[in-house]
């Protein structure tokens, strides 16, 4: 089992700043594979930026240029800084680690349970 620990939503006002921290922890082996997505009520999920194990990176037109994401191997963990924020960037966001496991080379994918971002004033 793979367990996913998200942090650092909240409340900001439109231009503030937020980051989002994921770490992973149990059965890996590696991790190839993070990113963030962000779902609203009545709306599917959709990728807002994701990164490979090489450092590749991708991202939503939405937030090109305003959000950046990187992550730190050592911990598991993935970063999501986001600037400029907007009310539209009000979403649940949810971290998603793809790797492999540890005890059998398996491969697993694991959400997180969503971390509330709200940009209003």
């Amino acid at each position: 089992q793979v367990q996913l620990v998200e942090s650092g939503g909240g409340l900001v006002q439109p231009g503030g700043s937020l980051r989002l921290s994921c770490a992973a922890s149990g059965s890996i082996f590696s991790i190839y594979g993070m990113g963030w997505y962000r779902q609203a009520p009545g709306k599917q999920r959709e990728l807002v930026a994701s990164i490979t194990g090489d450092g590749s990176t991708n991202f939503a037109d939405s937030v090109e240029g305003r959000f950046t994401i990187s992550r730190d191997d050592a911990k598991n963990t993935v970063y999501l800084q986001m600037n400029s924020l907007k009310p539209e960037d009000t979403d649940v966001y949810y971290c998603n680690v793809r790797g492999y496991y540890s005890h059998s080379g398996g491969i697993f994918e694991s959400w997180g349970l969503g971390t509330q971002v709200t940009v209003s004033s």
